[in-house]
C-alpha cells in the first residue's frame, strides 16, 4: 500500500461573497438610525468602523462569505465546526473510501520521529482496509481512522461571525493548523471588506 502523505499546503478558497458587502452592511446600519442622507460614495468604510467601536455589530450580519479549505486534518475540522452560526459541508467518511488516506503530520513532530508517524499511518490503513475486506461498511470501518486523516470542507457564515471565529482562531493559543486556515480568510476578507475585519489585525497572532 502506497503511503499518502498530505504535502499539499493547506488550502483556503473563497467560494463566494456578498456582492458590495460594506455597502450593504451600510444600508442595513443606516436603517437603525435613519441616516441615509448622510450616505456618499465613500462613506461606508467609516460607517462600519464606528459601528464596530460603538459594539453595535449587528449590521454586519447581512453580509456573508463561503470558504472551501483542502488539505486539512479533520483534527481542525472537529474544531471549525464548532462555531454553530455558520453552514458546513465537509468530505463524508460515511461514503468516501478511505482505503489509502491522506493525512497531516503535525508541525511540532520532531524529525526523528517523522517515519514512526509514517509507520504508525501505514498500519492503520491496513486496519482500516482490514475491517472492509471484513464486510464492515465505510460508515463503521472509519472507526478505526485517525484525527490526522485529511478531509475537506465548504463553511459559510455572516461577517459577525467571521470575526467572532477568526479572533478565536488566530490567537497565540489557538491550534496551530485551524490559525493557519483563520489567517488566510482573514487576509482574504480583509481585502474584500477593510473596514469590516481591520481592526482584528491587531490582536491575531499569523506570523507566529
Amino acid at each position: 500500500m502506497n503511503q499518502q502523505v498530505c504535502e499539499k499546503r493547506l488550502e483556503v478558497e473563497l467560494l463566494a461573497i456578498t456582492p458590495d458587502p460594506e455597502k450593504v452592511i451600510e444600508q442595513a446600519g443606516r436603517t437603525c438610525y435613519l441616516s441615509f442622507d448622510r450616505i456618499e460614495d465613500d462613506s461606508c468604510s467609516g460607517f462600519i468602523r464606528r459601528l464596530i467601536k460603538m459594539g453595535h455589530e449587528s449590521p454586519l450580519e447581512h453580509a456573508y462569505a463561503t470558504f472551501r479549505i483542502r488539505n486539512c486534518s479533520r483534527a481542525m475540522t472537529h474544531q471549525l465546526v464548532r462555531h454553530r452560526l455558520m453552514a458546513v459541508s465537509q468530505q463524508s467518511q460515511r461514503y468516501v473510501d478511505e482505503d489509502s488516506f491522506a493525512y497531516v503530520v503535525p508541525e511540532s513532530m520532531p524529525e526523528e520521529f517523522v517515519d514512526d508517524f509514517h509507520q504508525d499511518m501505514k498500519a492503520i490503513q491496513r486496519m482500516y482496509r482490514k475491517w472492509r475486506d471484513r464486510g464492515l461498511r465505510k460508515e463503521d470501518a472509519r472507526f478505526v481512522l485517525p484525527n490526522a486523516c485529511t478531509s475537506e470542507i465548504v463553511v459559510s457564515a455572516d461577517f459577525r461571525e467571521w470575526r467572532h471565529i477568526i479572533k478565536l482562531r488566530t490567537s497565540a493559543k489557538a491550534q496551530w493548523e485551524i490559525r493557519k486556515a483563520c489567517c488566510t480568510m482573514l487576509s482574504i476578507l480583509k481585502d474584500r471588506a477593510a473596514a469590516c475585519f481591520d481592526d482584528i489585525t491587531e490582536t491575531v497572532a499569523c506570523d507566529r
